[in-house]
């Protein structure tokens, strides 16, 4: 059994972006700025953002962030993306989600210039993700898990993946880039799928991501396949996945770790975005 370890390789990647972001400031150019904004005080957020904080600062990237109160307006949140839209110094715009439930999110991230969505969740970045254009900018859970997937030498040509889950983050882009040059098979599953154990014994490689501990036992997967799990979920004090771990890992060929799988290549893939938004930026 593989171990998939996104920790190792995200350290790599992050690496790969220090050296790049060194090469052009000696060059005499300016370092890359992203903008984090944080609405309100969910203490799991302020955890995500602060620790994007850190790690832009480990590779040289610039963090402008804005802490905004609870009670902030749609119209105020808009203003400030209308300014950060317009600041060429500012190479990438993320805002931390959930937002409060009076802003509307969808109009938020439309409002970002699509060249600086560096989370790729604008229509634009995602249309071009479902129309097999390479110019978009992909989100970054899914991009990670197909980098950790090449990183093992796993094909994905010709393989029946099921993914389970079928968000805007996580689900809906990840099946679209498995079946980017009809590479692989995709099924998706949610929460309205009949049966899901008949779709994810099929599964050649299985993704799965809905924040449910332990969803998917060892009775629900075949021998040799690979699992990529996507979930974080706090249970006894402990962070575990939505996969039966220490059962699923006996019939696995290659399995990640929760944690310490996909999570530390989702923030190694915002800062490579965020370093190829200030490459085209420049």
């Amino acid at each position: 059994m593989i171990l998939l370890d996104g920790k190792t390789l995200a350290e790599k990647v992050k690496e790969e972006i220090k050296q790049e972001v060194d090469y052009y400031v000696q060059k005499g150019y300016r370092r890359p700025t992203l903008s984090v904004i944080l609405v309100g005080n969910n203490p799991a957020s302020q955890i995500y953002v602060n620790k994007k904080i850190k790690d832009c600062q480990s590779v040289g990237i610039n963090s402008k962030p804005f802490f905004l109160p609870e009670n902030v307006t749609q119209i105020e949140l808009l203003d400030l993306i209308g300014q950060l839209n317009a600041d060429e110094e500012v190479d990438g715009i993320l805002v931390q989600l959930p937002l409060p439930s009076h802003i509307n999110t969808l109009e938020i991230i439309e409002a970002i210039n699509p060249k600086k969505d560096v989370d790729g969740f604008h229509p634009l970045n995602v249309g071009k993700l479902a129309t097999g254009r390479s110019d978009g900018i992909v989100p970054c859970t899914p991009f990670g898990i197909i980098k950790l997937l090449e990183h093992y030498n796993i094909d994905t040509f010709g393989k029946d993946v099921v993914v389970v889950g079928a968000s805007n983050i996580v689900g809906k882009p990840m099946s679209l880039l498995f079946l980017k040059d009809e590479k692989s098979t995709v099924t998706v599953c949610h929460k309205n799928t009949k049966d899901l154990k008949s779709h994810t014994l099929k599964a050649d490689i299985l993704v799965v991501a809905v924040g449910k501990p332990k969803l998917i036992t060892a009775d629900m997967v075949k021998e040799g396949v690979v699992v990529i799990d996507v979930g974080i979920n706090r249970v006894d004090g402990k962070i575990v996945g939505d996969v039966d771990f220490e059962n699923v890992k006996e019939k696995a060929y290659a399995i990640t770790p929760v944690p310490g799988g996909v999570g530390p290549m989702t923030v190694a893939m915002l800062l490579y975005n965020t370093l190829n938004a200030y490459k085209k930026n420049l």
